[in-house]
């Protein structure tokens, strides 16, 4: 009995931490994304332009497999939360098939390219422990970190959350 009490805990306490609020670190926001227009920028430089705003936003690439066919879910999400801002942040390789893929799916929102041929495993990835993709991260109008690691599978509980950040 004592072996499964332990066990219990265990679990709620890894479950509560997964889900735990994490905020960015100052390393993460320093990282340099790369725009549309092959500016640089620090991700906190892009954060803070939406200052006020909920941000959803989804670590991506083209040739992620689970990223198109979340595509569709992304896009309802969109439809269902018109005032929030959608950030797409690429792991491609490429630059220009990073391009392609935003003009293949029809993507709707700011872009950024990561910029890393560690894609993942680089220096963007590695400082916000990004460990699958695609990734969302749902931050509120206050720049806190509500969802920090929801993938494909967690529509339903980042358009919940989405409707109490209103």
């Amino acid at each position: 009995m004592k072996n499964i009490a332990i066990a219990l805990l265990l679990i709620m306490t890894t479950i509560s931490c997964t889900n735990a609020q994490k905020q960015f670190s100052s390393k993460s926001k320093k990282q340099k994304l790369t725009t549309l227009e092959g500016k640089e920028v620090s991700f906190g430089d892009v954060l803070n332009q939406y200052k006020g705003k909920t941000i959803v936003l989804e670590v991506w690439a083209s040739w992620c497999s689970d990223c198109v066919k979340a595509m569709p879910k992304v896009k309802e999400l969109q439809a269902n939360n018109p005032n929030v801002v959608f950030l797409f942040v690429s792991m491609d390789k490429v630059v220009d098939k990073w391009k392609a893929g935003i003009e293949k799916h029809e993507l709707k929102g700011e872009h950024f390219w990561a910029n890393d041929e560690k894609m993942m495993k680089g220096a963007f990835g590695k400082s916000i422990d990004l460990d699958w993709i695609p990734r969302y991260i749902v931050i509120d109008k206050e720049q806190n970190v509500v969802i920090y690691r929801a993938i494909e599978t967690d529509f339903e509980k980042i358009n919940t959350t989405l409707k109490t950040l209103e």
